[in-house]
């Protein structure tokens, strides 16, 4: 039987009983006989890996080394993952870079195929580090199939921690956030935009987005997001502005059933 997370409340109450027992729950995930087979494989064959053809070639590594990276959708795309990667992040003309989603970047980065003669995958480490990453999404991924919402959260504070505490412009990362859309998910609805702010110029956005940051939070950076307490109150506010949004879909839906039958 597949591994099912328990979370047995919605909201805010829900998320604090998720993350008091994730490190029991992750570990339930982890110790499953197909992890464990998935794991092993990986550690066995990532480091045989020569190109990004091979990789593409191999639907087992490649499904670890999407997954760890939020791009587990893409497996079916072999001839773009596979450009993705052979043209690696060095070059500022390099796909992954023109990429909105970072996502891809990140991945092509990780690799190294197309910016060194020996690719990361070689290293003794490598697979540690891609099969931490790879359990920690499909922690998420078990999670989002009973509350997408809890999902996005722990994602939010795993790559938007680490975006935060980068070095760099604060206009770059807020880019970098509008770019990868779960984090946009979350930043949107926990500075309660409309989905329409998606419709306007991408420069109007990033002062949108910095705006609401400041009145909501305090500034307009996101490296403010490296602190614990204001992460915490992004994941408070979004789980709780998510959760009203969805019993209010869920009262429309039922008035128009309602209208629908007369009553």
């Amino acid at each position: 039987m597949s591994f099912q997370p328990v979370i047995p409340l919605a909201g805010y109450a829900g998320w604090t009983f998720l993350k008091r027992t994730m490190e029991k729950q992750q570990a339930a995930l982890q110790a499953t006989p197909a992890n464990q087979r998935d794991e092993a494989y990986f550690r066995a064959n990532i480091g045989k890996v020569n190109s990004a053809k091979e990789l593409v070639a191999d639907r087992r590594l490649l499904k670890v080394a999407l997954t760890a990276f939020g791009l587990e959708a893409d497996i079916d795309a072999k001839a773009f993952v596979q450009k993705v990667l052979e043209g690696g992040t060095l070059k500022t003309d390099a796909l992954a870079n023109k990429l909105s989603d970072k996502r891809y970047q990140a991945f092509s980065a990780a690799f190294g195929f197309g910016d060194y003669a020996t690719p990361r995958n070689k290293m003794s480490d490598f697979a540690d580090k891609l099969l931490t990453a790879y359990n920690t999404k499909r922690f998420q991924t078990a999670v989002g199939t009973q509350n997408e919402a809890m999902r996005l959260a722990l994602n939010a504070e795993s790559e938007l921690g680490s975006l935060a505490a980068k070095t760099g412009s604060e206009d770059a990362k807020w880019y970098t956030i509008l770019g990868n859309k779960p984090l946009r998910s979350v930043m949107q609805t926990a500075l309660g935009l409309p989905s329409s702010v998606a419709g306007i110029d991408i420069d109007k956005q990033l002062e949108v987005f910095k705006a609401k940051a400041r009145n909501t939070f305090g500034e307009a950076t996101v490296s403010q997001f490296a602190e614990p307490e204001t992460m915490a109150r992004l994941v408070r506010t979004y789980l709780t502005r998510s959760e009203v949004s969805t019993q209010g879909t869920a009262l429309s839906a039922a008035k128009t059933t309602l209208q629908l039958l007369g009553r």
